[in-house]
């Protein structure tokens, strides 16, 4: 059974509000070096079969909105 993960984040254009909440956060703990933080979300899908157009149609249908999200995916089993 194909794990695959789909991995979401804001296009680099678009403020990542809650990235910058949490880099803020970040250097107030004295981690200076967090110098851009961004936010996206991580979607493991157990497949009964993997094919590679049916995994683009899931993103592009429901789990990423193409309009401001950038995707990518990777087959892990």
């Amino acid at each position: 059974m194909p794990l695959v993960r789909v991995y979401v984040s804001l296009k680099p254009q678009l403020l990542d509000s809650a990235g910058r909440t949490v880099g803020d956060a970040l250097k107030s703990l004295g981690y200076a070096e967090a110098e851009d933080v961004r936010i996206g979300k991580m979607i493991e899908l157990n497949l009964t079969s993997f094919d590679e157009a049916r995994v683009r149609e899931m993103c592009d249908k429901l789990l990423a909105n193409p309009v401001i999200e950038t995707y990518r995916f990777e087959v892990v089993e």
